[in-house]
């Protein structure tokens, strides 16, 4: 077939849903194009084998970002997922909504519909909730939410500590408000990766009206007479066109829905000129509003309590961990990359947490590296809402370059200050009771680092993405904006985009469970449409 109603490019977190939603009718035939592979590598379901889905090719994109003037020159590897389930294939697992007041800052912002209240129900509709259905929580869904299958000593302390800081425990992150320390929720079934695949697509692959192609990288969208009429993509050695009847759809995510667009000759005029592309709709926001969480990884030494670092750089250890997965489905093997949570203020100013921490019984120097020989444990924090803004643009004609990827980190004197409180409040946590027993040592960055000036020039030096792009295609009321409260793409007529880089704001916290809840949103607006 050469022709379908809808044409959803990307099957990631939200295309996944999407196809799911809008092929349950059976009078309705959708198309989902995948440019990665299907995800039948064993990896990533093993939760652990993030490790080796992140920066390999049959998983990821690998992108990488410009040299970043707020990271002292560096450049950051920026994972993003290319294959079935998208992102939701090789991230970190972590269930989280973020706060009331993210989306109810949405609303305030123009945004019709998008509240807490009205995005509750499209949280819990697709959840399926270890404790079972409450006021918050949804049970029977396809998206399964449980408990983390281990425990370490180390982050208890750690937890106690930021108890003697003042930071009060929590149960429950995702009920608005997210202050508080707690142990990670994460998408697994029984210690085996939920991505949204395996949750949405793969159930019901059978349908006749759902085709999925793999491999199938798009290069333009189709425009006539103002609308999007089709896609153009590679399939191999093939160059094909398909035709949308009804819409196209975007969820190529906060780096592939606006390349996409520019592809297709719809971004700024001068961004577009640039990259060699001719302009079809001039729409100046495209590629611009990019924010990211970034987070800046402390590390510190410990004696007298075990870490993940004594067993994992041992072969007889790393035996046992694998002996325990294979028969309990547990303990490190079924580790999410990071397993304590803490959400707090650097400065009592805040209305709301502004830090979020990811803390874990290990250490090394950076991402895909091994784990230090010493005891040590890692307290990464982030700013949860940086005021910083990237951007995201194409540079050349060739839908197969990378486009250049700037995220602006700690442009902001806000983002620098926030940055230098967040290492001090690390230090006080550290410096309480709890861990006292255990001698903590910070190694990275290191005591030498005390003055601002000190701490800002650290953080250049021991941040990195924690892998949360999003607003580069931003939903508004103004005119200025990519897409309009209902995802509709200012200009374009039958174009749609539901994924992460419609968000006006990041949210606070991790941005996977709210990508998969704009997708369960714009499934109900197209079909109601």
């Amino acid at each position: 077939m050469d022709e379908f109603d809808y044409v959803i490019v990307g099957a990631g977190t939200a295309g996944c849903l999407l196809a799911n939603r809008l092929s349950a009718d059976a009078n309705a035939t959708v198309l989902l194009l995948e440019a990665g592979g299907r995800d039948n590598y064993h990896w990533i379901h093993i939760p652990v084998g993030y490790l080796y889905c992140i920066s390999n090719p049959r998983t990821d994109w690998c992108f990488s970002t410009e040299n970043e003037a707020g990271l002292n020159g560096r450049a950051l590897a920026y994972p993003r997922g290319k294959v079935l389930g998208g992102c939701s294939s090789i991230n970190g697992m972590i269930y989280m909504r973020g706060q009331a007041r993210d989306y109810d800052r949405w609303r305030q912002m123009g945004c019709t519909g998008w509240g807490w209240d009205d995005v509750l129900p499209f949280f819990r509709k697709s959840e399926d909730y270890y404790a079972g259905a409450d006021e918050f929580h949804g049970a029977g869904g396809e998206w399964r939410v449980e408990e983390m299958r281990l425990h370490w000593d180390i982050l208890d302390a750690f937890r106690a500590a930021a108890e003697a800081a003042g930071i009060p425990r929590t149960a429950d992150f995702n009920r608005g408000d997210n202050e508080g320390s707690s142990y990670f929720k994460v998408n697994q079934r029984h210690g085996v990766r939920v991505n949204s695949a395996k949750a949405f697509l793969h159930p019901v692959a059978a349908r006749k009206n759902l085709k999925v192609e793999t491999n199938a990288q798009v290069a333009r969208i189709v425009l006539e007479d103002g609308e999007a009429r089709g896609v153009e993509f590679m399939q191999g050695n093939a160059r094909r066109t398909v035709r949308a009847r009804r819409e196209v759809i975007l969820a190529a995510g906060s780096v592939g829905s606006p390349h996409v667009l520019e592809l297709s000759g719809i971004g700024s005029g001068s961004a577009l000129q640039q990259a060699g592309i001719p302009v079809a709709v001039e729409r100046s926001q495209v590629g611009e509003n990019l924010q990211d969480h970034l987070q800046l990884r402390l590390a510190y030494k410990v004696s007298g309590i075990r870490t993940l670092n004594e067993q994992a750089s041992r072969l007889f250890g790393k035996m046992a961990i694998g002996l325990e997965y294979l028969l309990k489905r547990s303990g490190p093997m079924a580790m999410a990359p990071s397993q304590l949570g803490i959400f707090t203020r650097s400065a009592p100013h805040f209305e709301t947490p502004n830090l979020q921490f990811h803390v874990q019984p290990l250490s090394l120097d950076k991402f895909g590296d091994a784990v230090h020989p010493f005891p040590a444990f890692t307290a990464s924090v982030c700013n949860l809402r940086p005021e910083s803004r990237g951007s995201i643009h194409a540079t050349s004609a060739d839908f197969r370059r990378q486009p250049a990827i700037r995220p602006n980190y700690l442009a902001a004197e806000a983002d620098r200050m926030v940055a230098a409180d967040a290492i001090r409040l690390t230090r006080r946590i550290a410096s309480q009771a709890p861990l006292q027993p255990y001698k903590p040592q910070e190694f990275k960055p290191g005591p030498d680092y005390q003055s601002e000036e000190d701490l800002v020039r650290a953080a250049g030096e021991i941040g990195t993405t924690i892998f949360h792009p999003v607003g580069t295609c931003r939903m508004g009321a103004d005119p200025d904006s990519v897409v309009d409260e209902r995802l509709r793409v200012r200009g374009v007529g039958k174009l749609r985009i539901a994924d992460a880089s419609i968000m006006p704001t990041i949210t606070s916290g991790n941005t996977n469970t709210p990508t998969l809840m704009i997708a369960e949103k714009a499934a109900s607006l197209i079909l109601s449409a």
